[in-house]
């Protein structure tokens, strides 16, 4: 039987008529000072440890100290791309289409404008293509009129925004993308994607300037992830 020492009192105060040498294994609660009221709480037995060097809370078996909330955004995989409507699908009113699809995806927009595109940032932006036998005409498209730039955040949001899009060829795109509903040419399929993470970053970069990226929390964000 366990005895409880009360503050105020010179002896230990058992909850049984058991005499205490009957237990050689019994525990006392004892008055401890400021800095050991938390003696009874081992720190091996917590699941996170705390270095004064770091103020955040890690693994105990973690050799570095990880922010976990990071650790959880690095292994979701958030992502950013960039989305154009292009001249063609400028013209024909589909810019609200296309965000819409976007949106109810559940991505986050977090750059957007309606831009004319010069021909030096055409040619960086298509230089990959430079030697295809379509990359002049590719160029005189893409200038011929305005465009509208996005860049786009969220998990995965690189393969499932060219999920979205559709196959560059819109006759083999299927039903229910973009260019699979909204267009019938490759030369106007209406849309550019980007094709991977690090494309993703460097065609944000050159469509837009660091003060046009605009950081935020969508309200919905608690129902669209756990």
């Amino acid at each position: 039987m366990e005895a409880l020492t009360v503050s105020g009192l010179n002896s230990p105060t058992y909850l049984s008529s058991t005499p205490p040498h009957r237990h050689r294994n019994h525990h006392l609660l004892r008055r401890t000072n400021h800095h050991q009221s938390l003696a009874a709480f081992h720190s091996h037995s917590h699941f996170f440890s705390y270095s004064p060097k770091c103020p955040r809370f890690s693994t105990k078996s973690s050799k570095t100290h990880i922010f976990l909330p990071h650790l959880v955004a690095s292994m979701e995989n958030v992502e950013e791309t960039y989305i154009m409507v292009k001249p063609d699908g400028v013209q024909r009113g589909l810019v609200g289409e296309i965000i819409s699809r976007f949106e109810k995806k559940g991505f986050k927009l977090i750059g957007l404008k309606m831009y004319q595109c010069p021909k030096q940032l055409a040619e960086e932006h298509y230089k990959d293509l430079k030697a295809k036998s379509f990359y002049q005409k590719l160029i005189d498209y893409i200038t011929s009129g305005p465009v509208v730039c996005m860049a786009w955040e969220g998990v995965g949001v690189v393969a499932s925004a060219r999920k979205l899009i559709g196959a560059t060829d819109p006759l083999q795109a299927e039903p229910g993308t973009i260019r699979g509903d909204l267009s019938v040419q490759t030369g106007r399929n209406v849309i550019h994607g980007s094709d991977s993470p690090d494309n993703g970053k460097r065609e944000i970069g050159l469509w837009f300037k660091e003060d046009e990226i605009c950081q935020w929390t969508p309200a919905q964000a608690p129902w669209l992830r756990e």
